[in-house]
């Protein structure tokens, strides 16, 4: 007989024992919804040696029990809050040590609630001791009201910040205020959003608030992924891990329907899901309830991201089994019934509200060109936070390329996608490229056009909006479709002011004889007696100028202008005068006493100078990579 089974036919109740048992115990364990506060025990009461239990999910939805006692009290572990630190005598737990997953499990002591085993230490532990966070600051958090009016979940925003600003403001530095601001928020100039830039501040903001050198750490709650591919998953560790999620390709969605055996609430030492994304692929935080009282919970007995008021999607739990490991041993489940909102997570518990329902929005992606794959359609939901929306839409997106059209072969792939958001209709965005060997990593797509766009709507820092669906086609060509530039010849080294100065540029394809096209530009009288620099690049890499965003709407219409025309060749030339962007405009050609004329004496906020740029764009029909520089004199005008 294996473990895991002797384990549950040595605690569930049967026949008469049943009886005697739930009677004995029914006082003090919660076994059903809704069931009177049991009584709790105060660190102070808690001495060395005393023993107790545990209740945890090991196979499936129903609780069992595990043994516990104390080998101590750790005061003052985190700000105003201690460690009780216990042993888990039990076959399994033997085994697997220290469980990611187990994190919450209620711990009761002389017939009374201590509190949720919470922490562990550190990697390749020999025994089972883990930490215990106390339940009166869970309780606390459980009981803690929600801000009145908070978005997503009452249709409000949450509450703004007030900024600190320092220094001149300008046209570009937009005070960070309204959705943009809190833990989670991306902290940067609108227009400038960026899924590992937006990481690295997040995990810097929400880093536990632990000493490094103390052994314990909290039981990192498991990511549980569905449908993610190898590739993927290396995205996804850099973009969740340094939040307290621990990736693991172990299920974690479910199909999409609900388990009609599983239980319709949430129990104590139930398992809790929260479901960042569902459907064909999906991602699942894995942990334990504590504590129910009506319809709302406490469970972990940490943060998961220590976001403060969230809106997440939680789910009942089923595990199918808990893997043991040398590092760190894990649960590997499913989500067996989708229930509730995450509206809390603090630093000693999440909080789930069952009569709560947090926005997801609909994202699908649609393969062509690649005949004969076994998917050609997908679908997922994801979960609209200004955070991991944008994230998720990228790993999601990664991970459905990886699936589908990942051959080791030269590949040209086109995604266009649709990106719709409540109050301002859809844009357009697209993203491109010539793969050799083929088709990118998936963490190329952290810098899709469609990511920035959801982080960018996500984090804007005038107004509440929902992101409503994403749609995509991505279509693939097993051709290299591609030119290199091979060099540039002038053809006319010296020209009069006004008339064509042309350039044989050398295109040179992966197969195939070479083609040259002839370019021309002309000078204006300005550079009359000048040596004029040209660059020639392709439009892909060239981006235009856009005055910085003084709304969501102007944001939203600059995602749409992030470079020249892909399939194209640009000649550019540095003019004489400089450009300004104001409000919301951009003139390219303004002389220098301009700046100051429109230098306003009744405001602090300045229009931007930047150096302005003459642009001529030559269409072609297939992407150029390389770039080059000629230098070309313009003859002095004879009066």
């Amino acid at each position: 007989m294996r473990n895991h089974d002797r384990v549950r036919n040595e605690f569930l109740p049967m026949g008469a024992l049943a009886v005697g048992l739930l009677a004995g115990l029914g006082l003090t364990i919660p076994l059903a919804h809704g069931d009177a506060k049991p009584s709790t025990i105060s660190v102070d009461e808690i001495k060395d040696g005393m023993k107790g239990y545990g209740l945890t999910v090991f196979k499936g939805t129903q609780p069992e029990r595990f043994d516990v006692e104390v080998v101590g009290v750790l005061k003052n572990f985190r700000p105003s809050q201690a460690l009780i630190l216990v042993k888990t005598p039990h076959p399994r737990l033997n085994v697997t040590k220290n469980v990611r997953g187990m994190s919450g499990s209620p711990i009761y002591l002389d017939g009374r609630l201590a509190g949720a085993y919470a922490y562990s230490w550190a990697a390749f532990q020999v025994e089972p001791v883990a930490g215990v966070t106390p339940i009166a600051a869970m309780l606390t958090e459980m009981r803690r009201p929600i801000p009145p009016g908070f978005w997503p979940l009452e249709g409000g925003g949450p509450l703004p910040t007030t900024p600190k600003l320092d220094g001149p403001k300008h046209a570009s530095a937009v005070p960070a205020i309204g959705p943009g601001t809190g833990a989670t928020a991306f902290e940067g100039a609108p227009g400038s959003y960026d899924l590992e830039t937006h990481a690295q501040q997040v995990a810097a903001r929400l880093s536990m608030g632990l000493d490094p050198g103390r052994p314990v750490r909290p039981a990192a709650t498991p990511l549980l992924l569905a449908g993610m591919s190898d590739r993927s998953m290396a995205l996804v560790q850099k973009l969740f891990a340094p939040l307290g999620l621990e990736p693991v390709q172990a299920g974690g969605g479910g199909d999409g329907k609900q388990d009609p055996t599983a239980p319709m609430h949430y129990v104590d030492g139930g398992a809790l899901g929260v479901q960042m994304a569902s459907g064909d692929v999906s991602f699942m935080g894995l942990g334990t309830v504590t504590h129910v009282e009506g319809t709302k919970l406490c469970g972990f007995g940490h943060p998961m991201m220590e976001a403060g008021v969230s809106a997440l999607p939680t789910a009942i739990g089923r595990v199918h089994w808990i893997f043991a490991s040398d590092q760190h041993s894990s649960k590997i489940g499913e989500a067996a019934r989708p229930l509730g909102a995450l509206v809390q997570d603090r630093q000693s518990a999440v909080v789930v509200d069952e009569t709560r329902t947090a926005p997801m929005f609909p994202m699908s992606m649609e393969i062509r060109g690649a005949e004969g794959i076994p998917k050609k359609q997908w679908n997922v939901q994801i979960a609209d936070d200004r955070f991991m929306s944008g994230s998720l839409v990228a790993s999601v997106l990664g991970s459905i390329v990886d699936a589908s059209v990942n051959e080791r072969r030269d590949v040209t792939w086109h995604l266009k996608t649709k990106l719709t958001v409540r109050g301002h209709g859809t844009i357009d965005l697209e993203d491109f490229g010539v793969a050799v060997g083929g088709m990118p990593d998936a963490g190329d797509f952290a810098h899709s056009k469609i990511g920035r766009a959801v982080g960018e709507v996500l984090n804007n820092p005038w107004e509440n909006t929902h992101v409503e669906k994403v749609e995509g086609i991505i279509t693939v060509d097993y051709k290299r479709e591609l030119w290199k530039l091979r060099g540039v010849d002038v053809l006319d080294p010296v020209v009069d002011v006004g008339q064509p100065a042309r350039m044989r540029v050398h295109l040179v394809p992966f197969a195939g004889p070479e083609v040259t096209k002839v370019l021309e530009v002309r000078f204006p009288e300005e550079l009359a007696g000048k040596d004029v620099d040209l660059e020639i690049a392709p439009g892909y890499t060239v981006v235009p100028d856009l005055a910085a965003p003084q709304n969501l709407t102007d944001l939203l219409a600059n995602s749409t202008k992030q470079s020249a025309l892909p399939k194209s060749l640009v000649v550019q030339y540095r003019s004489r005068s400089q450009g300004v962007a104001y409000q919301g405009h951009v003139a390219d050609r303004l002389p220098a006493f301009a700046l100051d004329a429109l230098r306003p004496w009744t405001s602090d906020v300045a229009p931007d100078a930047f150096a302005s740029y003459t642009r001529i764009v030559t269409p072609l029909d297939r992407y150029v990579e390389g770039s080059d520089r000629v230098r070309i004199r313009v003859k002095p005008v004879v009066r």
